[in-house]
């Protein structure tokens, strides 16, 4: 048997039941793809059940409010799929008259919508030829193939979309692309796959040649940033700071606290001498009456030191733009989950 047949075949004994496989709905569909880039299955199934069941048309979600979109969003990550899956809602319905496209070029043409997302959505929506080519494929296809070229390079997206598109043959693009997804997903696994009872390990590269542990290949990693953000929590009263973030940055409309950021950990005295800290603090009683131990969040090219400051004024004040809020409303608004961590975490006094 050749390799889509025997791919297909463990496909229909193995696949898992999943919402997004029971429609051929393309808004459905691409609302998945969108939720799980960068987001485990597991983790992606209650948010698309909870968006299908707030904006179950496009046209619902093209006229939603942002804010909502993000609040729902909230603990997924990488926001700007959010902001781009609103923004793309409102392309299909004024571009193309509230009918999601049809043809591929239309289709990549939204917003948010790269190759392999327009691919998915062609093949398992519409039935067209086109190969998906994810993180789950790339793997599978280096190690049957013994393909060493970097996946994250720019040489590998071609010479692995070409060979997917030339071991799918004949078959059924949706069933093709749906089994040697979930093969690599549940079978070719990163670590320890499942190769004494793969059905490809008779022809499988690196099956015979021992190399199951050294494919795929990845090239060399992009420098992290290093950041200290110096969050400052100004309460007054019943209420609370909060600013929206804006600009080309993390977590942009996403709300947090006011924040003085610093190129390096500073102590608290360095901080309390700081020009911005006394820009905004000298005519007001201030107490600084917490102080959180430096909390660590890693994103995937930045990594965020941070630390909380429980501080009391005698007068309201705006901080850089931040509004007061009430206390009790906090929930309300969409915050990234570094913010959203240390609300769940922090002293039932500092936040209420």
């Amino acid at each position: 048997m050749k390799f889509g047949e025997l791919i297909i075949g463990w496909y229909h004994k193995n696949k898992r039941d999943l919402p997004w496989r029971r429609t051929s709905d393309p808004y459905k569909i691409w609302l998945s793809e969108i939720i799980l880039q960068q987001t485990r299955v597991d983790q992606g199934m209650d948010y698309y059940e909870r968006f299908v069941l707030k904006y179950p048309k496009v046209k619902n979600l093209a006229a939603a409010d942002e804010d909502d979109i993000l609040k729902l969003w909230q603990g997924l990550g990488y926001y700007s799929r959010a902001r781009n899956l609103h923004h793309a809602a409102k392309d299909v319905m004024s571009r193309f008259k509230g009918k999601f496209p049809v043809v591929y070029d239309d289709i990549r043409s939204l917003k948010g919508i790269g190759d392999y997302t327009a691919s998915a959505i062609a093949s398992f929506a519409y039935h067209q030829k086109y190969a998906v080519v994810d993180g789950n494929v790339f793997r599978v296809l280096s190690r049957y193939l013994g393909i060493s070229t970097p996946v994250n390079s720019v040489a590998a997206k071609k010479e692995f979309n070409e060979a997917a598109f030339l071991l799918m043959g004949k078959h059924s693009p949706h069933d093709f692309n749906q089994a040697i997804m979930e093969f690599g997903a549940l079978q070719c696994k990163p670590a320890n796959p499942s190769c004494g009872s793969c059905p490809l390990n008779g022809s499988c590269f690196a099956y015979s040649k021992n190399k199951v542990g050294l494919l795929p290949v990845k090239g060399k990693k992009i420098m992290v940033r290093k950041r200290y953000f110096n969050y400052l929590c100004i309460h007054h009263g019943e209420s609370i700071e909060l600013r929206k973030r804006t600009g080309k940055d993390i977590w942009k409309n996403l709300y947090d606290f006011p924040m003085i950021e610093t190129g390096k950990r500073i102590s608290t005295e360095k901080l309390l001498q700081m020009e911005e800290w006394k820009k905004h603090f000298s005519k007001n009683k201030v107490q600084l009456f917490s102080e959180s131990k430096t909390i660590k969040h890693q994103l995937t090219h930045q990594t965020i030191f941070a630390k909380f400051f429980g501080i009391r004024v005698s007068t309201a004040l705006s901080f850089d733009g931040s509004k007061s809020v009430k206390k009790k409303n906090l929930n309300k608004f969409a915050v990234p989950r570094l913010i959203e961590n240390y609300l769940n975490s922090a002293d039932e006094n500092l936040i209420s």
